[in-house]
């Protein structure tokens, strides 16, 4: 672990981010230095890494679900290097699902700012109520499933006016509920939340 530590931060080391964080990861799964836990660290590592070198601005490259849906693949690529030092085999398949995850993401981002723009012009239907509108969507971009008390809480109103806000929402079609209760109702978010 020391030596792949001292790997990832020494600068001398003239190789691209992305092929030292995918000889990192490689070294790190081999390593399995946890008894629980090994692929989500490595994992969290990638993402960590690209943040700590600003090659992101934010975690925003998760190759979790590359990884998770090519795991045959993966564990394959993994192998090959410890048993024909074919790593050349691996940073291919590591690059590869940074383009899949990253046109991934951009894909979403551009489904999130067109959802943004129809949820824009459905908000103007609450006329006087439509900036208390806005600013409770902008709050359900950080909190997609909420409950009137989260309502109530969050922009310090009564329980009925969360109420009726909630419901113009839901008239709207911008949330959903989710469990048919008479108390302690959830509201989803959905059109959102299906986006990933």
């Amino acid at each position: 672990m020391s030596d792949l530590e001292k790997f990832l931060h020494n600068e001398e080391i003239e190789v691209p981010h992305l092929i030292k964080i995918a000889i990192g990861h490689y070294q790190f799964e081999t390593i399995h230095p946890f008894n629980d836990g090994n692929g989500r660290c490595g994992r969290l590592m990638i993402t960590f890494y690209l943040v700590a070198n600003k090659l992101l601005i934010k975690p925003s490259l998760y190759l979790s679900d590359f990884f998770e849906k090519n795991k045959t693949s993966y564990y394959d690529a993994l192998s090959r290097v410890r048993e024909s030092n074919d790593l050349l085999h691996w940073i291919k398949f590591f690059l590869n699902g940074v383009i899949a995850t990253a046109e991934k993401g951009k894909k979403t981002f551009q489904e999130i700012l067109k959802l943004k723009n129809d949820i824009d012009a459905k908000i103007v239907k609450l006329n006087r109520k439509a900036e208390r509108g806005r600013e409770f969507v902008h709050y359900l971009y950080s909190k997609p499933v909420v409950s009137i008390n989260d309502v109530v809480d969050y922009f310090k109103i009564t329980k009925n006016s969360a109420i009726s806000l909630v419901s113009d929402f839901e008239k709207l079609k911008i949330l959903k509920e989710l469990t048919e209760y008479k108390r302690n109702r959830l509201f989803a978010f959905d059109d959102y939340l299906k986006l990933f």
